[in-house]
């Protein structure tokens, strides 16, 4: 069963961490209990691993994935979500 990860929220911004307590897994903005905006993932050894955007919760534009070096590794475009009726 998986542990739900530590967290805290700092100017904002949801950051989550690593089972090690230290190392940030994830940062972005929860809004309405959907993450929203801007989210990047990390390595465990700290190192930015994903970045990409979302709307409403749905993963939208272009994510990118990076190497251990920093490095562009895949470019994903993830178009622009679904029509939401209301939105």
């Amino acid at each position: 069963m998986a542990t739900e990860k530590e967290s805290e929220i700092i100017d904002g911004f949801t950051i989550k961490y690593h089972a090690n307590g230290k190392t940030r897994w994830s940062r972005g903005k929860i809004v309405d209990g959907e993450p929203d905006g801007y989210w990047e993932w990390y390595r465990l050894d700290g190192s930015l691993k994903r970045s990409g955007h979302f709307r409403a919760g749905e993963a939208i534009g272009e994510w990118t994935t990076f190497d251990q070096n920093g490095e562009v590794y895949k470019v994903t475009n993830r178009g622009q979500g679904s029509d939401r009726a209301g939105s």
